[in-house]
């Protein structure tokens, strides 16, 4: 098994990505808008991915975060609240918000699992600054990592509850980030005392069974390389001070935070102790380079992919999802009091 995510072109497998595939046999696929139409239509299409992988419990991973990072979109399925709408209600009412957060998390991993996505590239436990990103700043959960980490836990909860795997990105925290890692490489300056506050949340969530990492240079641990290549922040800080024994993934290879070929990239990320590349562009140049460059998934990423796979239907609990979402926004209603 090739230890990369791959993207895929359309709204189906065309001729080249299925044999491609067919011989690569990686961990799992990414889903985008390009990918998803309707219904039907997005079933089918994850139903091919699963019988061409042999694998009923196949990742098949989607950014379904709500705001403007949804992937699915309205008509054809309900709009969801970004992070800050759950940080206002905290704000006021902290119990509510946790239940609001489960409640939200229940509801998107129900309408993924509908269609066969079985993992939410969410929630994310960066803690934000004055500085930072708006990439980022609009869709987190607060500036405190308490409250980020109460809100995380409950949406990975829901997510579990609705049938489906949550990933914590982006380790160690994106939250100094002051240029967006799409377009820019950023660099954060802060000391080690500094970034306790910012690797919290993660430490809190440590047993998450899946995290991204960030392309984000941190000074303080590593002077030259992002920590998606940092074999120092890998080892030393998110399985080593944070604890993290999920599998770890990049976040996404083509990102411009990052320089050199795909599979310079992937073979770099895969060397620095990543379990896995996320290569979503569906490129057929760049997926062969990146399959040529890497191995085979190693038996620890093995596990630990077995382990957040695990148990998936078992913890599923079915629920009307219409009343899922009136609960969630009774209690996000609560901020316009």
């Amino acid at each position: 098994m090739k230890p990369v995510i791959y993207g895929l072109s359309g709204l189906q497998l065309t001729a080249d990505e299925r044999a491609f595939f067919r011989e690569a046999d990686p961990v799992g696929y990414i889903l985008f808008r390009r990918n998803v139409a309707d219904r039907a239509q997005l079933r089918a299409l994850t139903d091919d991915l699963r019988a061409l992988s042999g694998r009923d419990d196949l990742p098949i991973l989607i950014d379904q975060e709500g705001g403007r990072v949804a992937r699915m979109q309205p008509p054809e399925w309900p709009a969801f609240p970004a992070g800050p709408a759950f940080d206002a209600l905290y704000e006021k009412a902290p119990a509510s918000a946790i239940q609001a957060a489960f409640l939200n998390g229940h509801a998107l991993g129900m309408m993924l699992a509908e269609v066969g996505i079985t993992v939410d590239c969410l929630p994310l436990l960066d803690v934000r600054r004055a500085e930072t990103t708006p990439a980022v700043a609009e869709r987190v959960y607060g500036a405190d990592p308490m409250r980020v980490a109460a809100l995380g836990r409950a949406m990975l909860d829901g997510l579990r509850r609705g049938g489906v795997v949550g990933v914590v990105k982006h380790m160690p925290g994106h939250g100094r980030a002051q240029v967006d890692s799409h377009y820019e490489l950023p660099v954060v300056t802060a000391g080690e005392d500094e970034l306790a506050s910012d690797i919290e949340p993660f430490r809190t969530l440590a047993s998450a069974p899946m995290g991204m990492t960030a392309h984000v240079v941190y000074q303080a641990w590593d002077t030259d390389r992002p920590a998606t290549l940092s074999p120092t922040v890998i080892e030393r800080i998110i399985r080593g001070r944070i604890g993290f024994d999920g599998l770890l993934m990049t976040d996404d290879i083509d990102m411009k935070a990052l320089t050199g070929s795909a599979g310079e990239k992937a073979a770099a990320a895969i060397a620095a102790g990543c379990d896995v590349v996320l290569d979503c562009w569906a490129r057929m140049d760049e997926m062969t380079d990146i399959a040529e460059r890497t191995g085979t998934l190693s038996s620890g990423g093995r596990d630990r992919l077995d382990r957040a796979m695990s148990g998936l239907a078992e913890a599923r609990r079915e629920a009307d999802l219409a009343d899922l979402i009136a609960r969630r926004d009774e209690l996000l209603a609560i901020t316009a009091d």
